[in-house]
């Protein structure tokens, strides 16, 4: 089968198409043609050598797929040969095909197409497992999300909505209104406004009951500052860096909840429960029509390297798309 797989560590040039065996499912597995996959930042930081994938033979990003099942494992139950599925790998997404235990792969929703359905698992339930099952926001509430123009971030927007809660987000000044369309109740410009102060504004002084941070670097105290007493920081990313100089005094006096979280580390058990829980509570909302991807552009798979450029360029609002099949 084709695939895109890493020659080495560095610049997008480590992206190589070549051919590779296809995998065999194992007998709690499928084996998915894959329509489509997306890129994320971590497959930019695994190609620069930041970010390593489970060791393989070959070394294949991709963290997500939608496609149909081609093949089942001798105990699958769950799902038939030309069923239309989706969901997260931590690694493989570049490829004509991949494998995935059964409880990982979510049905499609109906009324999305295939290939947009790839833009779904790594983004909604990267913010739906941190506002959410870890972050505990509910209706009534307000989430401060870093990065609204990003893919976790174009998904937090619709989901703190769709929860009938309130959400600010932060973003370069040419996506605010974007941000904003999409249902944003406050779009900052991260380069001339001060978030903090925003939120102390529009929350009359209380505070982000549950903030959503790409960023990391100089954002961790400020959103300390910007979060409620007793409220709840999420690391999700660290785009403005690793390092941080954190007010351990305001982190007490506050009671503040710092989480650091990942998806691509976590056992299989975990990643069963989480895609099973989303698949429960809000893949009904895109049958519904509430939700939707938001995707802002499309390469074929041997345009990898370029796709990764356009990443790099922070220019796109919403996910990037991989075609792999028609």
């Amino acid at each position: 089968m084709k695939a895109i797989t890493l020659a080495g560590y560095g610049g997008c040039e480590m992206l190589v198409p070549r051919e590779v065996p296809a995998p065999v499912p194992g007998p709690e597995e499928i084996l998915v043609d894959v329509a489509a996959t997306a890129v994320n930042r971590a497959d930019v930081l695994q190609r620069m050598g930041l970010h390593p994938g489970p060791p393989a033979e070959f070394d294949i990003p991709g963290l997500e797929f939608a496609g149909s099942v081609a093949a089942v494992g001798g105990r699958v139950q769950e799902h038939s040969v030309g069923d239309s599925v989706m969901g997260l790998v931590s690694a493989g997404g570049y490829a004509e095909q991949l494998t995935v235990h059964e409880r990982v792969a979510m049905t499609v929703p109906e009324g999305t197409p295939t290939l947009d359905a790839a833009a779904i698992p790594e983004v909604w339930i990267t913010a739906f497992d941190a506002l959410v099952c870890q972050g505990g926001l509910t209706s009534g509430r307000t989430a401060l999300v870093h990065g609204g123009g990003s893919g976790v971030g174009s998904a937090a927007i619709q989901l703190v909505k769709a929860l009938g809660a309130s959400i600010v987000t932060t973003s370069s000044a040419r996506k605010t209104e974007l941000c904003s369309a999409l249902g944003a109740d406050l779009a900052l410009d991260y380069a001339a406004d001060d978030f903090v102060e925003a939120v102390r504004g529009f929350t009359s002084g209380r505070g982000a009951d549950v903030v959503l941070d790409v960023l990391g670097g100089e954002y961790v105290n400020r959103n300390l500052e910007a979060v409620r007493v007793g409220g709840r920081i999420l690391q999700v990313g660290l785009l403005a860096g690793g390092g941080a100089r954190v007010s351990l005094g305001k982190l007490l006096s506050k009671r503040v909840h710092l989480i650091g979280t990942a998806l691509r580390s976590r056992p299989l058990e975990e990643k069963i429960t989480l895609s099973r829980r989303f698949a429960a509570e809000v893949l009904p909302l895109f049958d519904s029509g509430l939700l939707h991807p938001v995707i802002d552009s499309r390469y074929p798979l041997s345009k990898a390297a370029e796709a990764h450029r356009w990443m790099e360029s922070n220019a796109n609002f919403g996910k990037i798309l991989l075609v792999i099949a028609e």
